[in-house]
């Protein structure tokens, strides 16, 4: 990795695993300038894992983007609702990860999940949520 201040290379001096997250916390210090940086470093679902529709015959690549901004729309009426929303969708990631095993989890899925997080954080945003997102009913 470069460094930010002279995009000279940089080492790793601590390392931490984040269970919660699935992600790495590394502490760097540049080889040139010796500056201080510190990185998270999160896995790339979007080429491990495929979201299957049941409405659409191809299937898409998971996008924690995607799963942020419909979040976020039915948080609009928080003041931290940025903040909130990313905490949430990495909840809501972190819930679905036995899914993700298999390399596919459907669109249900994922918005069963995000409702049931979204009800224990926020009621009103979680109503929101399920008027735009019909699959959200529970399963039969």
């Amino acid at each position: 990795m470069f460094c930010i201040y002279c995009s000279g290379d940089t080492a790793v001096t601590n390392s931490r695993k984040q269970t919660k997250t699935n992600s790495i916390w590394r502490r760097r210090r540049c080889l040139e300038c010796d500056q201080m940086v510190t990185t998270v470093e999160l896995a790339d679902l979007s080429s491990a894992v495929l979201v299957i529709s049941t409405d659409s015959k191809k299937p898409v690549a998971f996008s924690r983007d995607k799963l942020f901004i419909s979040i976020y729309a039915s948080m609009k009426h928080r003041s931290s609702a940025i903040k909130d929303a990313g905490q949430i969708a990495s909840t809501v990631i972190v819930q679905l990860r036995p899914s993700f095993s298999a390399g596919q989890v459907t669109t249900d899925k994922i918005a069963q999940t995000t409702y049931k997080v979204l009800k224990r954080f926020d009621t009103p945003a979680s109503t929101q949520y399920k008027a735009f997102h019909p699959e959200c009913r529970t399963p039969r």
